[in-house]
């Protein structure tokens, strides 16, 4: 399913889930099926009402029905509810609903903050910071080139004076590895 198709998809579920009544009617129909006449003497509301709510739910498949002589009966159609969840609420689905562009703004935004004239102007607290951070520092090393420990402090120091806590977070996020007295940018 295209981002746009899911993006439509939930625009469609939190505006028929976001009336009142209808979260009254699933909240009913969760605990047992019933009839248009049960829901309406049980919400207070007129049977057509309760006609029309449960036709918009229908929609999106949230409640099936069964004809029960002359009464149609409704339920909680969990499967499509657990689909809907599958498919819509997963944290990789609503991810994939963010511009991609949102992702490298912040990560600019990020070391627009913390880069001051090609310098670190500290060594970001939160992980997810001080891994952006530390990536841009990999970037200015060449990849598969070995450097010793004192020629890495030397080049380290140029963008903060705590060598020792850039060398330990490089390795630590997997940008450097070290053998012996050797760092090398992975």
């Amino acid at each position: 399913m295209s981002a746009q198709a899911q993006t439509d998809q939930l625009l469609q579920f939190f505006k028929i889930i976001g009336n009142e009544s209808r979260l009254k009617v699933l909240g009913l129909l969760a605990s047992d099926e019933r009839s248009v006449g049960e829901l309406a003497i049980l919400l207070g509301l007129s049977e057509p009402t309760i006609s029309h709510h449960l036709a918009v739910l229908r929609e999106l498949d949230l409640v099936a029905m069964r004809v029960d002589g002359n009464n149609h009966i409704y339920w909680l159609n969990t499967t499509a509810l657990e689909t809907l969840n599958r498919n819509i609420f997963s944290q990789e689905q609503l991810a994939s609903l963010a511009p991609e562009e949102s992702g490298r703004a912040w990560e600019a935004k990020v070391l627009r903050y913390y880069l001051v004239d090609g310098r670190l102007r500290a060594i970001p607290a939160t992980q997810k910071k001080r891994q952006i951070v530390l990536r841009w520092l990999a970037d200015q090393f060449e990849k598969g080139q070995d450097l010793p420990e004192v020629e890495l402090n030397k080049r380290l120091k140029a963008f903060h004076p705590d060598v020792a806590a850039l060398r330990r977070h490089l390795v630590e996020f997997k940008l450097m590895e070290r053998k012996s007295n050797l760092y090398r940018r992975l």
